[in-house]
């Protein structure tokens, strides 16, 4: 079957006539008003013969004349991706021989150069093409319609951009076009000088309500009206850039998303979410707190694959809001205004009551209160013991995580992981590390106070420098190590893609530079590392040999990693004395106290990153449990292959184990979802329940002379090439070339050991990213907005850390 009239399509039929002719075959079912036409089916495509006498013949009943001729793929208006734009529609066609031809032309558009990048970036493989024939409509107003607002993801709105003739001046952006946002349940009010009147937007919004209920989500919608005031729907299809919606609670909420403060946005598979909401509530419920079984730690809330903080009752609260500000310095400026600009929104308006358990919240202060004065000032009297303490404490934890041995069931290896792998490292006060801990991060912060009109920003942040004591930079450093023996195999290293060098160093091929022993110690970290989903660096060290591959490209050997980092080290000792020197003058008694806390700083802050990095060894346990669970599963065909079981939450992987329930469809839906959310290149910082990022109410600031904004993260200036990395598995960086990421976590940090500098479009100062920058001693500014598609790799760019500016250069 080669040609099908549109009236006898559906959706079904997307494989054969493409996703165009499907909606509207669809739409036309649904009684909507759609011109006339038929479609060339995808297997005339594939034969690669056109059968021009059938064509004609449609066409000649179709009663000739003028004709639309629109591609139609089968990878188009899909639900994750539109393709809007990505291959031809060939308008006012008149003749049996311009029919012919505009059809060869759309199947020639399938390969287009943006077509295929397009799908290759959808992760989208083989297409094939049908093409839709319809009589033209001659239309005295046209547009597009949107049935939520694709600019601030808002559901309750709908937006329409017109303007007089066809639509297709809208699409390519020829015309400034009307723009109306009808908000749901309000008049629709028309420009003074616009092409609709109320009458025609409530048409519009109507038309665009019903294919929105008919279609199950929202639409992007192409219309026509022609000059008797007929209004013509032209094509349907998904609005695929909308950020998942948050749970339906029936009020106006508001959430903020944890990935901008530890550098992680892209999406946690149901099972991390499922494992850190259990893990983390453990802790609570050690404080004394109230845990619900079926639903730990509640205001935690997973919404496409990443994890919000249900903020609403604080931002309602006569108290808390008023401090609210100050808490989300964390989120820096961008995402702390927006937010603000919300305590005047009147749906979070101050209401009566508390947002927590004062009861339990008191007991568990006062529960935490006595340990933690005595280990602040231990810490500070003695932080050599501190940090003698809290390295046992990891010892300790790791000793004490013992999983199921080899002939445990599925059900009992869940089991563990459920009730006993995070007993030891959620104590109360995780065996001993937290007290140095926390009061490194108050040594760090207390000479900013201190020494307030005597010491700027820039030299605070030198005196972080080189901090000792981190583990994360211990273990960058032990990667160089590994680099520098790895200098005798150069060629080895420089021209095996790192895929392969893993596969050779599990198979006993590679040389020996100590990589056996870097996994022994940091084989459970990775990129997004908390996330018991993803694979770390014991069962996948490719992102290593990457890494080895910068750092053995690097030949100026003053840009050597423990060059840079010592050299760090040394300037910040010389400020802690410059310091000590102006503050005692100026201000005696706080300058003894600010140069105390300084020294204090400089032995205790590295700690920082000790209490995750003691997380760490629990996760990687529960991911071989569970990988080994799933396996037993997959057996029993109740998952289709191992790590499925990182698509299910605890609950469903236990009533599989327990119960017997087939999760295989289940499990292959959220993988899916899961693969589609790792391409989303943009997360909301603060969203709100109706789907509207919170942050794009207000409009970026425009820039200025070349100059991007953002936000000082570590202090110093660099000149360099961008290199633009979205994911750091595989990714390559030159040295003194600046990096820019959406974010950066741990797993990112081996990175930043050849960079001349760091620019990141989310984060905070305390964030992971900035803090290691601050301890190489690389200047590094943060959230700046768009910075990865402002930026291109290989462009000349200079940033100042400390005034939080990215200057493109003029080539």
């Amino acid at each position: 079957m080669e040609l099908i009239p549109l009236s006898d399509i559906d959706r079904s039929m997307i494989d054969l006539v493409g996703g165009k002719g499907a909606g509207l075959g669809e739409m036309i079912r649904a009684g909507e008003r759609v011109p006339d036409g038929f479609c060339l089916t995808v297997e005339s495509y594939r034969s690669g013969n056109l059968p021009e006498k059938e064509l004609a013949e449609a066409y000649e009943r179709l009663g000739g004349g003028r004709v639309a001729v629109r591609s139609s793929a089968t990878a188009e208006d899909l639900p994750e991706a539109s393709f809007a734009g990505q291959q031809d529609t060939f308008l006012d066609v008149e003749g049996t021989g311009e029919l012919i031809a505009a059809v060869r032309r759309c199947w020639d558009s399938l390969f287009t150069e943006r077509a295929v990048a397009y799908r290759a970036a959808a992760g989208v493989g083989e297409a094939a093409m049908a093409v839709v024939v319809q009589r033209m409509v001659d239309p005295v107003v046209a547009g597009v319609l949107f049935t939520a607002n694709p600019i601030t993801g808002c559901r309750t709105e709908t937006v329409i951009d017109a303007a007089p003739g066809l639509g297709t001046a809208i699409v390519e952006g020829t015309v400034v076009p009307d723009h109306y946002v009808l908000g749901r349940g309000a008049s629709a009010v028309p420009n003074s000088d616009g092409c609709l009147s109320a009458q025609q937007l409530e048409h519009l919004r109507a038309a665009g309500l019903r294919l929105q209920e008919h279609f199950g989500s929202p639409q992007d919608i192409e219309w026509a009206i022609d000059a008797g005031g007929v209004l013509w729907l032209l094509q349907s299809r998904p609005v695929t850039t909308l950020f998942p919606l948050p749970p339906d609670t029936g009020d106006t909420r508001l959430y903020l998303e944890f990935g901008h403060m530890q550098g992680m946005l892209r999406p946690c598979t149901p099972m991390g979410v499922s494992l850190l909401k259990a893990g983390g509530s453990l802790w609570f419920k050690a404080a004394g707190a109230r845990i619900d079984r079926r639903d730990p730690l509640p205001r935690l809330v997973p919404i496409g694959g990443r994890i919000y903080f249900d903020a609403t009752d604080f931002m309602r609260n006569k108290t808390t809001r008023k401090r609210i500000g100050t808490s989300l310095e964390v989120y820096g400026p961008r995402v702390q205004s927006a937010v603000l600009r919300m305590l005047d929104d009147p749906r979070f308006a101050p209401r009566p009551g508390l947002p927590f358990d004062v009861g339990t919240v008191l007991k568990g202060a006062l529960r935490m209160l006595p340990a933690g004065i005595a280990g602040v000032a231990s810490s500070l009297a003695n932080p050599a013991r501190a940090r003698a303490r809290a390295f046992r404490g990891v010892a300790e934890i790791k000793r004490m995580i013992v999983p199921p041995g080899e002939s445990a069931t599925a059900a009992e290896r869940l089991r563990w992981v459920i009730e006993d792998s995070h007993k030891a490292v959620m104590s109360l006060d995780m065996n001993g590390i937290l007290w140095p801990l926390v009061t490194g991060m108050v040594a760090g912060t207390m000479p900013a106070v201190l020494l307030k009109g005597v010491a700027t920003d820039a030299e605070l942040d030198t005196v972080l420098g080189g901090m000792p004591y981190n583990v994360t930079t211990e273990m960058d450093l032990k990667l160089w190590d590994l680099a520098v023996r790895a200098r005798e195999h150069r060629d080895l290293f420089l021209d095996t893609p790192p895929e392969d060098l893993a596969a050779s160093y599990f198979a006993g091929e590679l040389p020996d530079i100590g990589m056996s022993d870097f996994l022994d110690k940091y084989g459970m970290r990775a990129a997004a590392e908390i996330d018991v989903g993803v694979p770390h660096w014991d069962e996948d060290p490719a992102p290593l040999y990457a890494v080895i591959a910068n750092y053995l490209r690097s030949g100026d050997p003053e840009q050597a990693p423990d060059v840079r980092f010592n050299a760090a080290a040394v300037k910040a000792e010389q400020m802690v004395e410059t310091l000590a020197r102006r503050a005692r003058r100026r201000r005696p008694v706080r300058g003894r106290l600010a140069v105390f806390f300084m020294r204090r700083s400089r032995q205790l802050t590295g700690l920082r990153e000790i209490a995750k990095y003691a997380w760490l060894p629990a996760i990687q346990a529960c991911r071989r449990q569970l990988l080994r669970a799933g396996a037993d599963l997959a057996g029993r065909n109740r998952l289709e292959r191992a790590d499925d079981i990182m698509f299910l939450t605890l609950d469903e992987a236990w009533a599989a184990a327990h119960d017997g329930a087939d999760q295989r469809e289940l499990a292959a839906t959220r993988r899916a979802e899961y693969e589609r959310e790792l391409r989303r290149r943009a997360v909301p910082g603060a969203l709100l329940s109706d789907g509207t990022d919170v942050e794009a109410l207000a409009p970026a600031p425009p820039m200025q002379d070349g100059v991007l904004a953002g936000m000082s993260g570590a202090a110093g200036q660099a000149t360099g090439r961008a290199r633009v990395i979205r994911d750091p598995i595989g990714a390559r960086i030159e040295p003194g070339e600046i990096l820019v990421a959406p974010t950066t976590d741990p797993g990112w940090t081996p990175l930043f050991m050849t960079a001349a500098g760091l620019v990141t479009e989310t984060g905070s100062p305390v964030a992971h990213g900035p803090t290691v920058a601050r301890e190489y001693g690389i200047p590094a500014v943060i959230c700046v907005r768009d910075a990865t598609n402002e930026i291109k790799t290989g462009q000349l760019i200079s940033i100042d850390g400390t005034a939080g500016t990215v200057r493109l250069e003029p080539e």
